[in-house]
């Protein structure tokens, strides 16, 4: 016991010394600890909401508990295989499509010189800091029926017209080019940034040898990029089962001929709330939507740690 308390107050005294020596730092990550505290960790006390039926009178301790009832809403529901097909199906859709574009895109751009580099650079990162709502009005004055860019286009060489708003199919192509559009400049710096930290070294070398851009650009930059594109792809399935409302609410224009196409979980549970003022259900499938993302990025990062150690996250 003694050697026990003589090993715990050693460890003590180290943290204090540690504490002490690095207190500047400590104190300069008070905001964002705060920031975290606040923002990300004290609402996790609304996921009891999930388990309960919420009065506002009784309060979130106070109302009655209905276990797990609350998550039968989404799977009651005769439209639940068209929202899971759809939210699973486009989040698929835009993790691949985008990894590809962006990785496309990073490396051209690592082929580029001068200064007209810098000015690609924040043209595609631009779309990243606009609101969904401002990118539905630019989709919209895009396919307005009667005066929208892209009909006119169509009548000026004799093709009809579309409601582009009121059919279904045009919706599977238009999600994923606005999404990647959208998001393709972000993730392309991030691949951008990644090459840049490849020592020239490797380049130098495959020079001697002969090799060509698109042999460095293969066995080279591609091959060191993998830890990155593994990690980045994980962090990405987290999402999976939670959609981006923003672009399948205000870019559809939530118009429900096109639900078929463009309706997703979360849009659905959000007219849920709104005309029903169902607390409870949105409560439910949210915290689902975690547990789901949780369970997904362990799942796949247990499959890249038994075939590829070095490149898990944990």
């Amino acid at each position: 016991m003694d050697k026990r308390k003589r090993g715990l107050s050693g460890i003590v005294s180290r943290e204090i010394v540690h504490l002490r020596k690095n207190r500047e730092l400590l104190i300069l990550a008070i905001p964002g600890i705060l920031y975290k505290l606040i923002i990300n960790y004290l609402p996790l006390i609304g996921l009891i909401l999930a388990f309960k039926y919420y009065r506002y009178d009784r309060g979130i301790f106070g109302s009655k508990w209905v276990g797990l009832d609350n998550f039968k809403f989404l799977f009651k529901s005769q439209d639940a295989y068209r929202l899971i097909r759809n939210t699973l199906g486009y989040n698929f859709v835009y993790i691949i499509l985008g990894t590809i574009v962006a990785l496309t895109f990073a490396l051209l751009l690592n082929e580029l010189t001068g200064r007209m580099i810098k000015v690609y650079q924040t043209t595609m990162f631009l779309p990243y800091f606009l609101s969904m709502a401002l990118i539905g009005f630019v989709t919209y004055a895009f396919l307005e029926s009667k005066s929208g860019y892209l009909n006119q286009i169509f009548v000026s060489i004799g093709l009809e017209p579309h409601k582009w708003f009121f059919e279904t199919k045009p919706w599977l192509f238009i999600l994923p080019i606005v999404a990647v559009w959208k998001g393709v400049g972000f993730s392309t710096l991030v691949y951008y940034a990644g090459i840049m930290g490849i020592s020239s070294e490797y380049y130098e070398a495959a020079k001697l040898d002969g090799a060509s851009r698109f042999q460095m650009m293969m066995r080279i930059t591609l091959p060191l990029l993998k830890p990155l594109i593994i990690i980045l792809f994980i962090l990405s399935l987290g999402n999976i089962f939670r959609g981006d409302f923003g672009l399948h609410y205000f870019v559809p224009n939530n118009v429900g001929l096109n639900f078929a196409t463009t309706d997703i979980i979360d849009t659905y549970v959000y007219r849920a709330l709104k005309l029903r003022n169902d607390i409870n259900s949105a409560a439910a499938v949210g915290f689902l939507q975690s547990v789901v993302g949780f369970v997904t990025v362990v799942g796949a990062n247990i499959i890249v740690r038994k075939v590829d150690k070095e490149n898990a996250m944990f």
